[in-house]
């Protein structure tokens, strides 16, 4: 529940030195480049650093080449492969110079083999038509069209009977199309096209030949089958050339893609005449690695400072947290990140997701399927959500041997009740009517703690920043928890018949929380001894935060009541299981039909309940929790490397 200390790293030098020191900040793999400019206050004759990057049009080059040769590029070991401008022009101009002729023939030889196959497709449909393609296109006065009608269009060429060169000759067809041709004297086939172009004729070209369609098939066949071992002896050439280069070529494409990388960092340098400032944030732990590396590079000064500093930087955030919790990042990574002089909430969402998740879901059969599913999600595809699913199950499966329920059978567990603790019926028993209303209570005093935590950590968090107003005077400040925990623990010792309330209590604990809510611009300028103070306009400001103040009021009420959906989730739960096994003995097919309808009632309730629960819990953390004390205005931790996914 933390967030990761960070360093500044300031870097002045002479511009000789510029692509050393960019190499060593890269080649760390923990260095965030900044904007310098904005880390100085007299920077009038440093200007941004604009030079054109000599790596993008190689690399760019290179990668079009092999892919256009379809071959798969991957990252190599180049600790000691260290090469100048030239040399990596040099080499990818010989690389392109070599395979460039191959592909481009490659490439000649697959439009022809495609133009071969789609004369193929076009003349297989003509087959048994006892034609000689040449005499056909040898007559002067007659046209022919070859091509495919729509099957509806093809019914209603009965509507052209009395037009005598309105016929179509078909050939084959299938679900959609029948193919064929039609013939029309020279005088009328304009107006015969328009009207098969009416309906929805599509013409298919067919080269001039000799003899039959068969003929003409066999003929194409053969050209396929030629142009095949055309591109079978290229493929064999590029294949000969590239096992020669492969281990230099791929040598060169990882140099590339770092030093195309690492330019990238020179967007955030300054520059005055020849020298140079670059400015970046560490982790707090590489402090040492970092300096010892920079050490070593002749002709700049740094120096390392801590970011508490500069947080009027926004220092980026790099979350720290446990095994348990890391996986929940993701949650709060949706909301926002938490800027560095805020709580990381990673740790509280971890806890309470699992654990309202679990009451919601409680179920001991579905919860272990959850966390099978969950596991299976992270070993297969590594996907960070199977971790929080399978957190989610175990949680589900506790609660559910609390409530007696293992795959929807409430008793199913009785006989382990009364072996080990000797109880005649389970701990909880939802259905019950007495435990309805329990239940509901729970929910509304686990949902009255959440929030009074939350204000807690708020409190906290406006401290730590130093916004004494809201620490102090805010709704969700000492004022608001003074009045929120007062009303709840009033309304509760009236609930349980305890007379605690009286008139000093709503006076002090009630009334003048209130007050320092409604007052609290003026109040909190007040501590700060600032002579503006007043509003500009009383009448205005009290007509201003009246409504401001109901809306205040009506929050507390509506995020206390979001939690009763945690009482009404368990009773919907146990609910729907119900109706699956009432579904379940009312379908036929004995016992056989019986297990089919609980099979598939307890994977539809696993689906959508459980992404509805999930989705609910989401919710009651980020507005009922997230929205009282974190702000999520972070930036996060990016440190210039080579990604992986490039290579």
């Amino acid at each position: 529940m933390a967030v990761s200390a960070v360093k500044i790293a300031s870097i002045i030098g002479v511009m000789p030195a510029l692509d050393e020191v960019v190499k060593v900040c890269g080649q760390t793999g923990f260095f965030h480049p900044d904007d310098a400019l904005s880390f100085y206050s007299k920077t009038d004759k440093f200007v941004p650093l604009t030079e054109e990057n000599p790596y993008s049009i190689p690399l760019r080059t290179l990668k079009e080449i092999v892919k256009k040769a379809n071959i798969t590029l991957e990252r190599t070991d180049i600790q000691d492969f260290d090469v100048s401008i030239k040399e990596i022009n040099d080499y990818v101009n010989y690389i392109n110079n070599k395979l460039g002729p191959l592909i481009e023939k490659k490439q000649e030889i697959e439009k022809k083999i495609s133009d071969y196959q789609n004369a193929l497709d076009n003349i297989s449909h003509f087959i048994g038509l006892d034609l000689d393609l040449s005499e056909i296109f040898a007559c002067k006065y007659i046209k022919v069209r070859f091509g495919k009608l729509p099957k509806e269009s093809y019914q209603k060429l009965n509507v052209y009977d009395e037009d005598p060169y309105m016929l179509f000759f078909p050939c084959t067809s299938d679900d959609k199309y029948c193919w064929g041709v039609y013939f029309a004297p020279l005088e009328n086939i304009s107006d015969i096209d328009r009207k098969f172009a009416g309906l929805y004729f599509e013409r298919l070209w067919i080269d001039q030949t000799d003899g039959t369609p068969e003929i003409k098939w066999s003929a194409i066949k053969d050209s396929i089958e030629e142009a095949n071992g055309e591109l079978k002896l290229i493929n064999e050439k590029i294949e000969r050339y590239w096992k020669t280069q492969k281990a230099q070529c791929m040598r060169f494409y990882t140099k590339l893609e770092e030093l195309d990388t690492y330019f990238g960092m020179k967007r955030y340098v300054s520059k005055y005449n020849n020298s140079f400032i670059l400015v970046g944030w560490i982790p707090e732990e590489k402090e040492d690695v970092f300096s010892r590396q920079l050490s070593e590079v002749y002709g700049i000064e740094y120096s390392i400072e801590k970011a508490s500093n500069a947080e009027k930087h926004s220092p980026p955030i790099k979350l720290k947290n446990n095994r348990f919790s890391r996986p929940f990042e993701s949650f709060v990574e949706m909301y926002g990140l938490p800027s560095y002089n805020e709580i990381d909430p990673t740790m509280i969402v971890s806890i309470l997701y699992t654990l309202l998740f679990g009451i919601m879901f409680g179920d001991l059969g579905q919860g272990i399927v959850l966390a099978i599913v969950g596991n299976i999600m992270w070993r297969k595809k590594k996907m960070m959500l199977g971790k929080i699913i399978t957190r989610c199950g175990v949680s589900a499966s506790l609660f559910g041997i609390l409530y007696g329920s293992v795959f929807g059978l409430e008793n199913a567990l009785d006989p382990f009740y009364k072996m080990l603790f000797n109880m005649n019926e389970k701990p909880i028993d939802v259905m019950k009517p007495q435990t309805v209303m329990m239940i509901m209570i729970l929910a509304v005093v686990l949902g009255v703690s959440i929030i009074i935590v939350s204000m807690f950590l708020n409190i906290y968090s406006s401290f730590k920043r130093r916004d004494y107003q809201e620490a102090v005077f805010g709704q969700n400040g000492i004022a608001g928890l003074i009045f929120y925990s007062s009303l709840a623990v009033g309304l509760g010792t009236m609930v349980l018949g305890i007379h605690l309330i009286n008139i000093p209590y709503i006076v002090c604990l009630v009334v003048l929380p209130v007050i320092m809510i409604f007052f609290k611009e003026p109040l909190g300028k007040l501590s700060k001894r600032s002579p503006h103070w007043k509003p500009e306009k009383w009448g205005e400001y009290i007509v201003q935060n009246s409504f401001e103040m109901f809306e205040v009021m009506l929050s507390y009420v509506t995020n206390t009541m979001s939690f009763l959906r945690v009482g009404a989730y368990i009773l919907v739960h146990a609910g729907m299981m119900m109706v699956v096994f009432t579904i379940a003995e009312i379908v036929p097919g004995g016992k056989i039909g019986y297990v089919i309808v609980a099979v598939i009632g307890n994977i539809f309730i696993i689906a959508v309940e459980g992404l509805l629960v999930g989705i609910q819990v989401l919710r009651l953390n980020f507005y009922e929790l997230f929205s009282r004390f974190f702000g999520g205005q972070g930036r996060p931790f990016t440190p210039i490397m080579v990604s992986q996914d490039k290579l």
